[in-house]
């Protein structure tokens, strides 16, 4: 068995209960303290096109900052984006990242689909849904933004949830970090910012390496990033922001339960019917550039007016068991929005966003057969283009600072073409597919009934349409008749927090009735297709505590704690595949339970100590609910020394990863075909840094 730890019980229904009533109970006496200490600042977010504070705010969303994400650092976004209540980010092998929010893991075995992605406020999602997030590196963030279920009111066609990824925040200053670690890890990055009177720029450099924990399971990627922004006029900007990453990282594929057991580290092995990875070099090379330029002009006292054009071109090789497979990728977007603001003496104000965003992408694919890793005779070649297009508009009011309420929607259209290259052998299934225009309505609003307790009621509807690997699969095989997903999503949340923001408590419940849901099968070739669910019913809880549990002079200068626990009742309904009937089984790949929780305490002598540990309940990884992966339990810790020396800073870290030496799967293969569902994840490993800021 590869998953052995199971000291703790899962967390049921009435644990559940008595946690949320606990959380309450604690923070209302937190309340009853006097304001004498330090009053923190509140969370701002600008996740819909203005600064607004979090507390009042009628969205489901979690803020993180630069120093959560340093704090959190590994080896990649993953171990900061766990520590979000319905999000779950899963690696199968270093670079093989998976996003997922609120179930929306289900057709992503590969990648982030149907989680709609902006980097910098431009569009990193193509037009098909598809989305690189491994592409980017992660010291290369000033800030993240989760915007949890579907959310069209700016941002279109989604069914999972927005992210919004910044760049660092800009500093006047230069870093230079370096760190090695177990498994041959590698790292270096170079940070440079500098600011003149209208121009200031940033450049992100950054090389890292590991040679991985598994056969077959090298990962290296080097990165580029630049931001520009001029302010030409006391009321207009324009700014560029781009990045070039040349990625590569090898897939050793899923094991069975006995390979795992006999041997974690083995890449997957040959059978009498299929070559191993290690055999056909399987793996995936991509090399991407990114970019675009905004520019902003204040119209007037109350208007504003955005438009970004950016685009982005790929070279993608992925030679895999059964074929070599190259893809030219290249996509356009153009945004634009008006934005209008307007207060009547303090007790009456409203905000107006209007705008269009366009999406034009073009993919060449070419399948051939895969002799040890290099591409032989040709099996299939088609043209792929894909244009989706959304109008949206919101409206926000506040009344009397206490009654926040928000309508919205966005108007989607999607249209995909298919046509053989001339070196194509398969000229069946080509045309066009246009769907029908997709209203995603979206009505919010938001209770302060006290200056420290508000709450939210949600209603939007989801809409997501298939990706282009979705529709045409490794099988090669165009699927024009796979439907786009949609459904209706219904939200109450609270916050409460204490007048010094020093403990602050958001829960959320939410009923997502999704239809049409997409779902990943694997053919006896062992070459993927997708099929569509009859439906899920999705209902779940989050919630959320931040806590600042001491700020004084003792031992403990500082010590913050937060939590963040999922509880997901997810299942199919009306979903039956010739024979089979899966209704009323669990969503695949979601688990019943989450439990994060990480303490940062600051110590003399500039030392600061990070604490995390993560739970995951045991999770169906087939459709049949006959295969699990079981419970695990993972802990981390980072320790870090600051020191200044006059005009230079001095950072030291070491970091232990998996310190009980758990054996887990950190991201599994969904309904694997031969029972090869397992990756398994690395053993206790540690890592070493030097930093330097300028």
């Amino acid at each position: 068995m590869i998953y052995t730890y199971k000291s703790v019980r899962p967390i049921n229904g009435l644990t559940t209960i008595l946690l949320v009533a606990t959380l309450i109970s604690l923070t209302a006496k937190a309340q009853s303290l006097t304001d004498s200490t330090l009053h923190l600042k509140p969370v701002v977010v600008s996740a819909y096109l203005s600064e607004n504070k979090l507390f009042n705010l009628p969205s489901t969303v979690t803020a993180l900052s630069k120093t959560q994400i340093e704090q959190n650092q590994g080896t990649s976004l993953l171990p900061v984006l766990n520590t979000v209540a319905g999000v779950k980010m899963e690696e199968r092998s270093p670079g093989s990242y998976r996003l997922s929010i609120r179930g929306s893991l289900l057709r992503s075995p590969f990648g982030v689909r149907n989680v709609k992605v902006y980097f910098d406020g431009l569009p990193l999602t193509d037009a098909s849904g598809n989305t690189y997030l491994n592409l980017i590196d992660q010291t290369a963030l000033g800030s993240i933004e989760i915007l949890k279920g579907p959310d069209g009111s700016l941002f279109g066609a989604n069914s999972g949830g927005v992210v919004l990824l910044s760049s660092q925040n800009p500093k006047q200053e230069i870093n230079v970090n370096g760190s090695f670690g177990s498994y041959g890890f590698y790292r270096e990055n170079v940070h440079l910012h500098k600011k003149h009177q209208r121009y200031q720029y940033t450049l992100n450099q950054a090389y890292q390496y590991s040679d991985g924990y598994r056969e077959q399971s090298l990962m290296k990627r080097w990165y580029f990033q630049t931001q520009q922004q001029l302010q030409y006029t006391s009321k207009a900007n324009i700014k560029f922001s781009g990045f070039y990453s040349d990625l590569k990282y090898q897939t050793p594929g899923g094991l069975t339960e006995k390979q795992a057991s006999e041997n974690p580290r083995q890449a997957r092995p040959a059978t009498a019917s299929a070559p191993g990875a290690k055999e056909q070099q399987a793996g995936i090379y991509n090399r991407s550039f990114f970019g675009g330029l905004t520019h902003f002009y204040q119209l007037s006292k109350s208007w504003q007016h955005h438009i970004s054009l950016s685009g982005m071109s790929t070279d993608f090789e992925n030679p895999f068991i059964t074929n070599y497979e190259k893809r030219d990728e290249n996509s356009l977007a153009l945004r634009t929005f008006f934005s209008h603001q307007h207060n009547y003496k303090n007790s009456l104000s409203y905000s107006l966003n209007v705008g269009y965003e366009y999406q034009h992408s073009r993919f060449k694919i070419r399948n051939y057969d895969n002799n040890g890793g290099v591409e032989g005779n040709i099996l299939n070649a088609d043209l792929i283009k894909n244009e989706t297009q959304f109008l949206f508009a919101r409206f926000k009011t506040e009344i009397s600072k206490r009654l926040t309420a928000e309508i919205s929607g966005s108007l989607n259209f999607n249209k995909f073409d298919f046509n053989a290259l001339p070196e194509s052998n398969n000229q069946q299934g080509y045309g066009s597919v246009k769907s029908d225009p997709e209203l995603m309505p979206r009505m919010a609003l938001s209770y302060l009934f006290t200056e420290n307790n508000a709450f939210r009621a949600i209603i939007s509807r989801g809409y997501a349409s298939p990706t282009k690997d979705e529709i045409r699969a490794s099988d090669a095989t165009i699927n024009p008749d796979l439907k786009a997903e949609k459904g209706w999503n219904y939200e109450i949340g609270f916050r409460t927090k204490t007048s010094s923001e020093r403990f602050y408590l958001d829960i959320a419940a939410f009923y997502y009735r999704l239809n049409d849901a997409i779902v990943r099968r694997v053919a006896a070739n062992d070459e993927d297709y997708y099929v569509n669910a009859g439906g899920t019913k999705q209902k779940g809880l989050e919630i959320e505590l931040n806590a600042n549990l001491w700020n004084g002079a003792s031992l403990f200068k500082k010590a913050d704690w937060r939590m963040a626990s999922t509880f997901s009742n997810f299942k199919f309904r009306d979903y039956i595949i010739g024979n089979e009937n899966y209704s009323n089984n669990r969503l695949t790949g979601v688990p019943k339970s989450t439990f994060s929780q990480s303490l940062e305490i600051a110590l003399p002598q500039n030392l600061n100590l990070g604490v995390q540990h993560y739970y995951q309940a045991k999770t169906s990884l087939n459709d049949a609910e006959t295969v699990f992966a079981k419970s695990y339990h993972l802990l981390n810790a980072t320790l870090i020394w600051n020191k200044k020396l006059k005009q230079t800073s001095l950072n030291i870290r070491l970091s232990a990863n998996n310190i009980s030496n758990v054996s887990y799967s950190l991201g599994n293969d969904l309904n694997a075909f031969g029972g090869r569902y397992f990756n398994p994840a690395a053993k206790r490993n540690f890592s070493f840094g030097l930093g330097l800021s300028l």
